[in-house]
C-alpha cells in the first residue's frame, strides 16, 4: 500500500482505517458459541448485522458493540455472544472510527459530521454529543475516571477529554501529529501515531498533560493496547519490526511480527495478545503469550480485519470488507451464579449454588469461597449443587460467594449469601451429667470421667428361687448408682410398667470418694421361668459393665403394689 497516496485520500480511510480500543477487566453476560475452539487460534466466521465497513468493536456490560463508517441508519451493531448480531441506529450517519466502554457508558468518536461523539448506556439507543472540536477523531479509550480521544488532525487540540463522555474539553498533545490510537494501562494513557520522525509515542497520567517519547521505529503505528504489565503496539509498515513493546510506555523495543502485514488492531485477553491485519493470505491473525514472540494464525477469511477485542472468554474481530465481516475465537464463560444459600454446621457450613440465569457458556464446575478466611469447596456439576466447607471457627459469622467456570474461564463472583454462624464441634468423650451427684465433686475441674468399676463378689440370694424375690449384696463404690434389672431367657426384657420387675436403682453414699460400703439391691419377679438378673454401675453419666446372674423362679408370689430397692 502506498501510504503517501492513500493517507491523503478519503477512499483510503473508507477502505482501511480502524482502531480497536480494549477495556480490560470487564465482566458480563454472554451466550455460548456453537462449537468449542482454541481461544485466539481457531477462528469461525459469523454473520454481521449489515454489510457495512465495520471499523471498531469493544465489549462492556455483557455486550459486544461495533461501529461502522458506512451504512444507512444502521452503523451500530450489538451482540451478547459475538455470534448473533443486531443492527442499531447510530446517532448520525457519521464515519464512526472507534468505540469504547467505561463507567457504564459506550462512547464512539468520528471524523465526520456536526456531532462527532455519540454515547449509549446500553449500546442500543445512541445520543449525539458535541466534540471539543470538529477534527478527525480516530480513537477513544477510558481509564482513571476519564474518557480520552485522539485525532490525526488539528492544531494544538488533537486530544480531548471528558469525565462523563458527554462534555468534552480540548487538550494539547505533545506534538501536532497524526495520533491514531490511544489506550490506558497501569495508571497511564499511551497514544501512538504514524507521522513525525522518532517521537511517535506520547504518554499522560491524566489525559491532560502529554509527553513525547521515541518509538522503537518510524513505522505507521496503527493500534496500541495494554495487558499483563506490557504495552504492545502494532504497525502497518516496517521490515521485521512491526511490533513494539514497553513495560512503562516510555522505553520501547522493536519486536518481529509473525509476518510483515498491515497490522491494524491488537488486543489482550485470556493470557494472550491477538493482532489482526488487512493484508496477507491465510495469516491475517497473529498471537503472542508475551507480546514478544508471535505466531501466525489462520483467520476465518481473508477480509480487511480492522478491529479485534476480547470479552467474556471470546475474541471478536470485525472487518471493513467481504467475504466475512465478523469472526470469533474461543467460547463464552458461564454467567455469574445466583447468591448461594448456606446452612451452618459443627465448625462447618453446607453451601448450595444454582446456575446463573442469564445467557452464557455452560459451566463445568462451581467454586464456593468463605469470608472471612477464604476457605473453599468445589461443586463438579453443570447444574450446581452443594458442598461443605469444614474447619470454620465456631461463633464466627461467615458469608459465601460462588463463581462458575468452564474451559474458557471463570465468571465474576456472585453476590454474598446471608451470613451464618457455625456451632462448636462436638467434644470427644462422655457428655456432662444432667444431675448433681449425691456427694459434690471437688471445686477444681475434674478429669474426664472414667468407666465405673463392675460390682464384684456379688452374693445373690439363690440361683433357684420359689419366692421371686431376688437380692444382690455387694461392695459398692462411693458416688455410684447401681441399677438392677431382669431379662427373661426368651429374650423379652421386662419393664416396670409391664411387670414391676425393674424397680429403680440403689444409690450408695460415702464420706469420701475412695470409701466403699456393703449395698443390697432387691428386685421382685412375678413370672416363673429362667431369668438373667444384672447389677449395672453408673457414675458421672458413664455406664459400666454389669455383673449378671442366671436364676430360676419356680413359684413367684402374688403381685404386690411395691417392691423395695435398698442400698
Amino acid at each position: 500500500m502506498d501510504r503517501a497516496v492513500t493517507r491523503s485520500s478519503r477512499a483510503w480511510r473508507m477502505a482501511a482505517t480502524a482502531v480497536a480500543v480494549v477495556v480490560l477487566g470487564l465482566l458480563g453476560i454472554g451466550a455460548p458459541v456453537a462449537a468449542a475452539t482454541v481461544t485466539g487460534t481457531d477462528w469461525t466466521s459469523q454473520s454481521a448485522a449489515a454489510s457495512n465497513q465495520w471499523l471498531s468493536v469493544t465489549y462492556g456490560n455483557g455486550l459486544f458493540v461495533a461501529v461502522a463508517m458506512s451504512g444507512s441508519g444502521n452503523r451500530v451493531m450489538t451482540s451478547p455472544d459475538g455470534v448473533t448480531w443486531t443492527a442499531r441506529a447510530s446517532a448520525a450517519d457519521n464515519e464512526w472510527h472507534s468505540v469504547t466502554y467505561g463507567n457504564g457508558l459506550f462512547v464512539a468518536v468520528s471524523d465526520t459530521g456536526a456531532n462527532r461523539v455519540m454515547t449509549s448506556p446500553d449500546g442500543i439507543t445512541w445520543t449525539a454529543r458535541n466534540a471539543a472540536a470538529n477534527i478527525n477523531w480516530y480513537s477513544v479509550t477510558y481509564g482513571g475516571g476519564m474518557f480520552v480521544a485522539v485525532s490525526d488532525s488539528g492544531s494544538g487540540n488533537g486530544v480531548m477529554t471528558s469525565p462523563d463522555g458527554i462534555t468534552w474539553t480540548s487538550r494539547t498533545p505533545s506534538a501536532d501529529d497524526s495520533w491514531f490510537s490511544v489506550t490506558y494501562g497501569n495508571g497511564l494513557f499511551v497514544a501512538i501515531s504514524y507521522t513525525v520522525p522518532n517521537n511517535r509515542v506520547m504518554t499522560s497520567p491524566d489525559g491532560i498533560n502529554w509527553t513525547s517519547h521515541a518509538s522503537a521505529a518510524d513505522n505507521y503505528w496503527a493500534s496500541v493496547t495494554y495487558g499483563n504489565g506490557l504495552f504492545v503496539a502494532v504497525s502497518e509498515s516496517g521490515s521485521g519490526n512491526r511490533v513494539m513493546t514497553s513495560p512503562d510506555g516510555v522505553t520501547w523495543t522493536s519486536r518481529a511480527s509473525a509476518a510483515d502485514l498491515s497490522w491494524f488492531s491488537v488486543t489482550y485477553g485470556s493470557g494472550l495478545f491477538v493482532a489482526t491485519a488487512q493484508s496477507g493470505s491465510g495469516n491475517r491473525v497473529m498471537t503472542s503469550p508475551d507480546g514478544i514472540n508471535w505466531t501466525s494464525r489462520t483467520p476465518a477469511a481473508n477480509s480487511e480485519w480492522t478491529s479485534v477485542t476480547y470479552g467474556n472468554g471470546l475474541f471478536v474481530a470485525v472487518a471493513a470488507s467481504t467475504p466475512t465481516r465478523v469472526m470469533t475465537s474461543g467460547g463464552l464463560i458461564p454467567p455469574t451464579p445466583s447468591a448461594p444459600t448456606a446452612t451452618a454446621g459443627d465448625a462447618s457450613a453446607t453451601v448450595s449454588v444454582a446456575a446463573g440465569s442469564g445467557p452464557g457458556g455452560a459451566a463445568t464446575s462451581y467454586r464456593v469461597q468463605a469470608s472471612p478466611g477464604g476457605a473453599s469447596c468445589t461443586i463438579t456439576s453443570a447444574q450446581g449443587g452443594s458442598c461443605t466447607i469444614t474447619g470454620l471457627a465456631s461463633g464466627t459469622a461467615y458469608t459465601f460467594t460462588a463463581t462458575a467456570s468452564n474451559t474458557y474461564g471463570m465468571s465474576a463472583a456472585s453476590a454474598a449469601s446471608t451470613a451464618v454462624t457455625p456451632t462448636a464441634a462436638p467434644t470427644v468423650g462422655p457428655s456432662t451429667p444432667t444431675t448433681t451427684p449425691a456427694t459434690a465433686p471437688p471445686a477444681t475441674p475434674a478429669a474426664t470421667p472414667t468407666t465405673p468399676t463392675t460390682p464384684t463378689a456379688v452374693r445373690w440370694s439363690s440361683s433357684r428361687l420359689t419366692t421371686g424375690l431376688v437380692t444382690a449384696t455387694f461392695a459398692a463404690t462411693a458416688d455410684t448408682t447401681y441399677r438392677i434389672s431382669a431379662t427373661r431367657q426368651s429374650g423379652a426384657r421386662l419393664t416396670a410398667a409391664a411387670t414391676g420387675a425393674v424397680r429403680g436403682s440403689c444409690t450408695v453414699a460415702a464420706k469420701n470418694s475412695t470409701s466403699t460400703r456393703v449395698a443390697t439391691c432387691t428386685i421382685r419377679l412375678k413370672t416363673a421361668g429362667a431369668w438373667r438378673v444384672s447389677i449395672t454401675p453408673v457414675k458421672a453419666g458413664v455406664t459400666g459393665t454389669a455383673s449378671t446372674r442366671r436364676l430360676i423362679i419356680t413359684a413367684p408370689p402374688q403381685a404386690r403394689s411395691s417392691y423395695p430397692v435398698t442400698g
